[in-house]
């Protein structure tokens, strides 16, 4: 399950499952299932929902079992998106991909989350799954899709529905849909809205509610994908107010997902040097001190809870160090 962004010990962060690229691959289709385990992805998501034809829905099935279990994957995340509860094919999609492939799969994501209630049954049912194949109950997590009124009015108690949810994720064009927003272009802002930002409080709510419950929060698709410069200014929004990945629909956008929800490099290395610097000036050795200057620049405790989230991201990022705080000799 992933972890809360916090303090490990006294100054670094717990580990983090990164998720800046969520790659979208559908089920019905082999070649895209084969060719997606070779790309940078942080996470790939394997569709039995939108991207899948309802005739070709039961062999999609087969396909992501045989994919999961072929492996070749790396330490990217897996995870298969069901068909939403109101309609037929839910729990066979659940029955069939954890019974074929519980133990190679990290997530189930379920879409158009409405109500806690949906997430609860989506957690009893695999449950039961987990206890009947030998797998270690609670393993599997969920990833909760909200894309209508409903399911924002709702998403406080969705994200705290089960122990198993790890992600709140922002579906943008069946919520603009659901609201009659005045648009046929996902992700970009509505004619006639020409201050401030259309999704701006949908994108706060899920976020609001995925860090009141130690959840990660994660932005819909770009779906012009050959504009990676469009991709790259949207995904730039949610980046800043905090969210943690996006989905991308194209391989070319994953480059692009993978460095706007990274940290800057000079804000990575003056993450870890203020962590380093606290540490040793609330030592004894240090001075047992609260607030120091680090440069110009004052640090206290609020400045190291700030310091262990971009620490946090960028480790998950796998970023290195370059440049190395060291205390002043005597």
């Amino acid at each position: 399950m992933a972890e809360q962004v916090t303090g490990a010990g006294r100054g670094r962060p717990q580990a983090l499952r990164s998720r800046r690229s969520c790659l979208a691959t559908p089920g019905s289709n082999p070649r895209f299932l084969a060719k997606a385990k070779g790309l940078d992805a942080d996470q790939v998501f394997l569709d039995l929902e939108d991207s899948v034809a309802p005739i070709a829905k039961v062999d999609a099935r087969k396909n992501i079992v045989a994919a999961l279990n072929e492996g070749g994957w790396g330490t990217k995340l897996r995870v298969v998106r069901v068909n939403d509860w109101t309609t037929e094919w839910t729990y066979a999609d659940v029955i069939e991909v954890v019974s074929g492939a519980g133990a190679n799969l990290d997530c189930i994501m379920l879409p158009k989350v409405q109500t806690a209630e949906q997430v609860v049954a989506l957690d009893l049912l695999l449950t039961q799954l987990e206890k009947v194949h030998g797998l270690e109950p609670g393993r599997i997590g969920i990833e909760a899709q909200i894309e209508n009124a409903l399911g924002l009015t709702n998403v406080n108690a969705i994200a705290q529905a089960s122990p198993r949810v790890e992600t709140i994720i922002f579906g943008p064009a069946d919520f603009m849909a659901s609201i009659n927003m005045k648009s046929l272009v996902v992700g970009e802002q509505p004619p006639g809205y020409d201050v401030g930002d259309a999704y701006h409080y949908i994108l706060m709510q899920i976020l609001m509610a995925a860090r009141a419950h130690g959840k990660q929060a994660i932005d819909g698709p770009y779906l012009q994908i050959k504009d990676v410069d469009g991709f790259r200014r949207v995904a730039g929004r949610s980046a800043a107010l905090g969210f943690d990945g996006k989905w991308v629909l194209h391989p070319d956008q994953i480059a692009a997902a993978n460095e706007v929800y990274s940290p800057r490099q000079e804000d990575y290395d003056h993450a870890e040097n203020i962590l380093d610097a606290y540490d040793h000036y609330t030592s004894a050795a240090g001075g047992a001190r609260g607030a120091v200057m680090l440069g110009d620049e004052m640090i206290d405790e609020a400045s190291r809870k700030m310091a262990l989230v971009i620490s946090a991201k960028g480790r998950a990022a796998g970023m290195t160090r370059t440049d190395v705080w060291q205390p002043p000799a005597d």
